[in-house]
């Protein structure tokens, strides 16, 4: 369902729990956990900052507040142009690579602030 819309809205959640008869609350449960589903639309890119042991140990943090105050956008959400979903993922797996960013799904290890906001920017001049 979140690969033909794009997202979980209530009306999706709905028709799947009707659909498996199974209750909302236990449809949304499901979709509240696991972090690659979405309730709402996401942008055009999506950037997520691992923030697991070793990634915020090497600055996973700074990376993220960075991305935040750049581009006016909260870790889970998107900014207003639709352009740009910032995304903190508990652990990517890429621990020896820390800190580690996925660029619409692309891992880049060792990254360094000045690096991901640099690479993120350049997503608004490729429109």
């Amino acid at each position: 369902a979140q690969e033909l819309f794009g997202f979980l809205s209530e009306d999706v959640l709905t028709y799947v729990g009707r659909s498996l008869r199974l209750p909302l609350s236990r449809v949304y449960g499901v979709a509240t956990f696991y972090n690659l589903f979405t309730l709402t639309p996401k942008g055009r890119h999506t950037c997520t900052v691992c923030n697991g042991t070793a990634c915020f140990v090497k600055g996973a943090g700074e990376i993220l507040a960075g991305l935040e105050a750049e581009h006016g956008v909260k870790a889970g959400g998107t900014t207003a142009d639709g352009q740009l979903s910032l995304v903190v993922a508990r652990c990517v797996g890429a621990c020896g690579a820390a800190p580690a960013v996925l660029y619409d799904h692309e891992l880049a290890g060792e990254q360094t602030r000045e690096a991901v906001l640099k690479r993120v920017k350049g997503w608004w001049s490729h429109t």
